[in-house]
C-alpha cells in the first residue's frame, strides 16, 4: 500500500494565484499523461508544460502519483455532479428514457480524453481515501437505483437489490472499458446498445 503522505497534495492554495498555479499543474499533467503516457509523463515534463519550475511543482505535489490521484478525484467529483443533476431533474416516464439519461451522463463524463482515462484506469494508486470515496459514491448510486427500480411499474426483475448493483456496476464498467480502449466505440452507438441491454434486462417478463 502506498504511503498516504506520499500521495497527498502538499500545498492547499489559500490565494487565487496559488489556486491558479495548481490548476495549471493539473491541466499540464492531464496533457502530459495523455500525450506521453504515465511512465514518460515525468514531473519535469509536467512542470515544463505548466511553465513553472520543478521546485514550484514540488511545493504543491510530492510526485506524479499525487497529481494523478487528484486528477482522478476530480474526475469522480465531476461524474457525481452530472449524475446528481440527472437525478434531481424531472424524470421521464419510461424506464428506457431514465436509463438513457443515466448512461448518457456516465459516457459524457468520460469523453474529454480517452487516453487520459486509460492512464487513470491503469495507473492510479490505490490510496485509502480514494477507495473510500469510490465505495461511498457507488453506494449512493446503488441506493438511488434500487429506489427507482422498486417503484417503477415497467420493472420486472424480482430482486431489485441485486438488479440495482448490476445496473450501476455494468454501466460504469462498460463505459470505462470501451471509452478508454485504443479503438474506442462510437459514443452514440455505445449509448444505444448499453441502454437497450439494461432496459431489456429490467423489463423482460
Amino acid at each position: 500500500m502506498a504511503d498516504r503522505n506520499a500521495l497527498r497534495a502538499r500545498k492547499q492554495p489559500r490565494q487565487a494565484r496559488a489556486e491558479l498555479t495548481r490548476q495549471r499543474i493539473l491541466a499540464a499533467a492531464a496533457h502530459v499523461f495523455a500525450e506521453h503516457g504515465y511512465a514518460a509523463g515525468t514531473t519535469n515534463r509536467i512542470a515544463e508544460q505548466a511553465r513553472i519550475s520543478i521546485g514550484s511543482l514540488y511545493q504543491y505535489y510530492p510526485n506524479k502519483d499525487a497529481i494523478l490521484l487528484e486528477l482522478v478525484t476530480r474526475h469522480l467529483e465531476a461524474g457525481a455532479v452530472l449524475l446528481n443533476e440527472h437525478q434531481d431533474g424531472e424524470q421521464p416516464e419510461s424506464i428506457e428514457a431514465i436509463m438513457r439519461g443515466v448512461v448518457r451522463a456516465v459516457i459524457g463524463n468520460h469523453l474529454d480524453d480517452p487516453k487520459l482515462l486509460q492512464v487513470m484506469m491503469e495507473r492510479t494508486p490505490h490510496a485509502p481515501e480514494l477507495m473510500e470515496r469510490i465505495t461511498r459514491y457507488q453506494r449512493e448510486r446503488v441506493a438511488y437505483t434500487r429506489d427507482l427500480l422498486a417503484r417503477h411499474s415497467e420493472v420486472r426483475v424480482t430482486d431489485v437489490d441485486v438488479a440495482a448493483e448490476l445496473v450501476v456496476v455494468t454501466v460504469e464498467t462498460v463505459v470505462h472499458q470501451l471509452v478508454a480502449a485504443p479503438c474506442s466505440v462510437d459514443a452514440g452507438r455505445l449509448e444505444d446498445e448499453l441502454v437497450a441491454m439494461v432496459t431489456r434486462y429490467l423489463t423482460a417478463v
